[in-house]
């Protein structure tokens, strides 16, 4: 397998194009130290990953990691699928150190810098949480909006809000605050998705006053105030009444920043043609996703896909392709991309006029070997004579799994005197981990359809320990000790991400 040494790898870093970096390590083990520009493609889940972060198998490549050796065992798999250019950079991290070059903690490093960049250039205003709760109680008209997805939101939020994810807030803003007299404040977990939810308000030109909570709902209960815990509040689904209104805004802001717009008949033509790295990425939430979308685009929600790029696109200089229903969220959404990573935008006008696909996305996976399967009244009656091995995500093994199952990882089962059963929430997934475990069965439907026969669930905050969480870069409110002290260290890190950048060199933001 050929090696690229750590000076080389920089010096094509700053060529800003045609570049990807994968790290072969699990999330958790990434969060903990790695390049900028890197993008986590764990070994656990390469078939899942892979082709949808590398479209055109022909861009350069370089695989990275701890020093563990997993870069190279991606790297063969990746030249398996058809990739052409690939490389595992030499002495892994240790040695991009050692050539002085600085590594980065904690995920979606580029797109928390970049909304740290964003309050610093745009001169985002924000409130303290002593400020918020004075602005509460002085009866001025006001609305907390919570720029995290539901789930998040559903764990701790500020008493009052509602959930609005940062895609939609420019999209929906009419509706919901129609009074140019109301304050609106934007909140997420820390700073980024504040910042850029209450930006993304200032930019498409809203008559209010906005404002980000300033280190949100962690600040807010380090300031001693209590947040609300299993709330479900959110914006009424569908088009908005003031739609027209959105849409010119997020003109206004994307030809602002080079983002164009193609035909639908023009979108399907360039993903054909593979001339160049090309993601096709559809904006809407999940529901709208799901009820129909152009085949083959992928469902990647825009304040997630902003704020958490690297989940979907990983080349440099690539040609970002978005879609929703009539251009407002991905207008909005690729604006801000412009800006971040001066990737080519294309928006698609006309995006459900045509044959559309339902249901989620799935991913190619052509060499899936289906095991034999269990049903979950099987497995019950099978009691203690087999292992069930539970390949959820630790975070939430710990929250539901089957009592007497054991969380791993895929590709680091340990071995059991017993037949192995596998559950994962994505079964494809499954399947994949027990061809590698003989005799391995999958359970079907699993934990969900479990549940769902009633059958009992068991819950622990320490199977796994917050030390053995690898695949999960756990949130200081994850832990279970050391919160407060983990959340203090956690805005610090978001803070001095601009100085990190700076000191990177490779993040031109804002020089597209």
């Amino acid at each position: 397998m050929r090696s690229i040494s750590a000076a080389e790898l920089k010096r094509l870093i700053g060529t800003g194009s045609g570049l990807a970096i994968l790290d072969a390590r699990e999330e958790g083990e990434f969060g903990g130290s790695h390049l900028f520009w890197a993008v986590p493609c764990p070994l656990s889940r390469k078939e899942l990953r892979a082709r949808a972060l590398l479209p055109k198998r022909g861009i350069p490549v370089v695989c990275v990691d701890g020093g563990e050796g997993y870069a190279a065992t991606l790297a063969e798999y990746l030249r398996g699928i058809g990739c052409t250019d690939v490389a595992v950079l030499e002495g892994g991290n240790a040695a991009w150190e050692e050539a002085g070059f600085p590594l980065f903690s904690g995920v979606h490093v580029p797109s928390k810098a970049f909304g740290e960049w964003v309050e610093h250039h745009y001169g985002t205003e924000s409130l303290d949480p002593p400020e918020l709760d004075a602005l509460v109680k002085s009866g001025v008209k006001h609305v907390i909006l919570d720029s995290r997805p539901m789930d998040e939101f559903a764990k701790m939020t500020i008493p009052g809000a509602l959930n609005v994810p940062g895609g939609e807030l420019a999209y929906r803003i009419g509706d919901l605050v129609p009074d140019a007299e109301t304050t609106i404040v934007v909140n997420c977990a820390g700073r980024t998705r504040s910042i850029m939810g209450a930006e993304s308000l200032r930019r498409a030109g809203v008559p209010n006053r906005v404002v980000a909570l300033r280190n949100g709902t962690m600040g807010w209960e380090l300031a001693g105030f209590s947040c609300e815990r299993g709330v479900s509040r959110s914006f009424a689904p569908g088009t908005p009444g003031t739609a027209k209104e959105a849409l010119a805004r997020a003109t206004r802001f994307g030809e602002e920043h080079g983002v164009r717009t193609v035909s639908r008949a023009e979108a399907e033509r360039l993903l054909a043609a593979q001339d160049r790295t090309t993601y096709t990425l559809d904006v809407r939430t999940a529901e709208e996703y799901e009820a129909g979308h152009i085949p083959g685009f992928r469902h990647a929600p825009g304040g997630q896909l902003v704020q958490a790029t690297d989940q979907w696109v990983a080349a440099r200089g690539a040609r970002v392709i978005l879609a929703d229903n009539d251009t407002v969220r991905a207008r909005m959404s690729g604006a801000w991309l412009r800006q971040m990573g001066g990737w080519e935008v294309l928006v698609v006008e006309g995006a459900l006029d045509g044959p559309l696909e339902t249901g989620p996305w799935r991913p190619e996976v052509p060499e899936l070997r289906r095991a034999a399967t269990v049903t979950p009244a099987e497995l019950a009656a099978l009691g203690d004579t087999v292992q069930v091995v539970d390949l959820a995500r630790s975070i939430d093994f710990r929250a539901s799994h089957i009592p007497g199952s054991r969380w791993a990882v895929r590709g680091r089962v340990p071995p059991f005197a017993k037949p192995v059963v596998v559950t994962a929430p994505d079964e494809t997934l499954a399947h994949l981990a027990a061809a590698e475990i003989p005799g391995g069965r999958v359970l079907a439907g699993g934990l969900k359809a479990w549940k769902a026969e009633g059958r009992p669930v068991a819950a622990d905050r320490h199977q796994p320990e917050d030390e053995d969480c690898v695949d999960w870069y756990l949130r200081p409110y994850d832990r279970n000790s050391g919160q407060e002290a983990a959340m203090h260290e956690y805005l610090r890190w978001e803070i001095d991400l601009v100085n990190g950048v700076a000191r990177d060199g490779d993040a031109r933001f804002g020089a597209w």
